[in-house]
């Protein structure tokens, strides 16, 4: 008797790709594969042969053609008669400021929430659950109204803040509180500005890697290195680096130069006040962008007895921005603005140039370092200048983050529950108090349970940020999806892109989110 231990392979047949358990599953799924191709097809080719049908097509040339609207509140330079790509890139910006700062907020929010409702204090426990169940239980759109309506009902008018009677001030003659929105001081980066930032990040980064050597030295050697070091390599070569640049680029001298019709020549600038106050002469300030010379400039300006706000003899002062000081200077000599500041070695010269006669204050501007705050002040009816945080951005960042963080604190807690108690009662009998053993046992082992619902967490901002348009706030929904299309009447092309921003969006937060989770997941051997 003969016996096949490997018998001929049998041939394949077309019926095998029903019958047979080994193709079966492929058939279908091609089969699903071709419907929904065609289905696609069939609305694309629908879609097209409507266009045609009323004289449309599909084009973004309109991208290119002036926006004609103005944005309150933007990141990078935009007036009215950029186009409307730029529209829509400030409203990307605008939807990624309020994403990551309603992130970040929430996700602290949500921790020591999550954190606290599992206290032992019976008190804290129960606030921070009626903190969870009266947020996450009412919509996001709610609560962005009530924040907005607050904001603008609580806090004072600019007007409040002028005259001898004022009934607001500017927190350390910097911060303005309004109810038009928050006014704080901006960087302007000089000399060297740019290299201080460098060398700040290279510094955060050395201190981290010092930071992961020392643990790694502990851990393998069981010796412990100095933390002063670590803070000494945040520290000192930012400083070295900002105080090379104040001792040499920064000793450069500049004066102010004013039309000679408003001041005499070498006059101080206390001088220069008193005359503004006796004549009633208002100042229109020539800013140059990125100098910190026109920026100290101004300030020491706002510091004299005739810009004080409560001074009822006080003169008014506004801004006009350019981009270079040539352009600076040629607004001056076309007497667009009053005042400006440029070098003491070209101030006698330029002073002489202008026609209309002008004069340069004795007094010296000196860019005395390579970062500057330009300074936020009340001209006739608002603030101006510096970085304006409006209410409607407040509003939606405040909302986003505790509406969302209701949510990441019950992921927390149920992350916590997750780990074994032995764990903490081990980590408690070695000594550990309960604040290590919650840092150090509980949460690290807790992330790879809370990070996956955190992500959805984080989706979730980044598309409610479009609720935006309620309050006002331009973002990419009321740029792009609002303005810009009803403008241009192209519906199809503004969906499609906005399609396209949110898709790639959430599918960069998604996968840095998972690169994290694979980096924190337990790992076995």
């Amino acid at each position: 008797m003969t016996t096949m231990t490997d018998p001929p392979q049998e041939s394949f047949r077309l019926s095998m790709l029903l019958n047979d358990t080994r193709y079966r599953s492929y058939t279908f799924q091609f089969i699903a594969l071709i419907a929904l191709i065609s289905l696609i097809a069939y609305l694309g080719s629908n879609l097209v042969q409507n266009l045609r049908a009323a004289g449309l097509n599909i084009s973004y040339e309109f991208l290119g053609e002036p926006a004609g609207y103005d944005i309150n509140q933007r990141l990078i330079e935009y007036d009215s008669q950029s186009s409307h790509w730029r529209a829509s890139i400030v409203g990307i910006l605008n939807t990624l400021l309020v994403a990551f700062l309603a992130c970040v907020t929430a996700t602290i929010l949500g921790v020591a929430a999550g954190v606290l409702r599992l206290s032992n204090n019976w008190l804290v426990r129960k606030l921070m659950a009626i903190y969870v169940e009266a947020f996450r239980n009412v919509p996001v759109l709610i609560w962005i109204i009530i924040i907005f309506t607050v904001m603008t009902a609580v806090l004072p008018s600019p007007r409040a803040f002028r005259g001898e009677d004022a009934t607001s001030s500017m927190l350390l003659d910097s911060l303005a509180f309004t109810s038009q929105g928050v006014f704080v001081p901006g960087l302007v980066f000089g000399t060297g500005g740019l290299l201080v930032v460098l060398t700040l990040l290279a510094s955060i980064a050395g201190m981290v890697f010092y930071g992961k050597y020392r643990t790694k030295k502990l851990y393998d050697e069981g010796k412990e290195l100095p933390g002063w070091v670590g803070w000494a390599i945040l520290i000192v070569p930012t400083i070295l680096v900002y105080q090379a640049f104040s001792l040499t680029a920064g000793q450069v001298e500049n004066r102010i130069i004013v039309p000679s019709e408003i001041a005499a020549a070498d006059v101080s600038l206390e001088q220069f006040g008193e005359r503004l106050v006796t004549d009633k002469t208002n100042i229109n300030y020539c800013v140059v962008t990125d100098s910190t010379a026109s920026a100290l400039g101004k300030k020491m300006l706002l510091g004299l007895p005739a810009m004080e706000l409560t001074n009822p003899d006080a003169v008014k002062m506004k801004s006009t921005r350019f981009f270079s000081m040539d352009d600076a200077k040629t607004a001056f000599a076309a007497g667009s603005c009053n005042m400006l500041v440029v070098p003491a070695s070209e101030a006698a010269n330029f002073a002489s140039s202008v026609e209309t006669g002008a004069v340069a204050l004795a007094t010296n501007v000196k860019d005395n370092a390579p970062i500057a705050f330009d300074t936020p002040y009340l001209a006739n009816f608002r603030f101006t200048d510096g970085i304006t945080v409006r209410g409607s951005l407040i509003a939606l960042w405040f909302a986003l983050a505790i509406y969302t963080g209701a949510f990441i604190a019950e992921n927390v807690r149920a992350g916590i529950q997750a780990i074994s108690k032995g764990q903490t009662e081990a980590a408690a009998s070695l000594g550990l108090r309960p604040g290590r053993i919650m840092n150090l046992v509980v949460l690290p082992q807790a992330l790879r349970v809370i990070i996956p619902p955190l992500i959805s967490q984080y989706l979730n901002i980044t598309k409610n940020s479009s609720l935006a348009i309620a309050v006002g706030y331009m973002d990419i929904t009321g740029t792009l999806g609002g303005i810009t299309l009803n403008q241009t009447g192209r519906a199809i092309e503004c969906v499609l892109l906005l399609m396209l921003f949110y898709l790639v969006i959430s599918l960069s937060i998604s996968g840095v989110m998972n690169i994290y989770n694979n980096a924190v997941k337990l790992k076995e051997r």
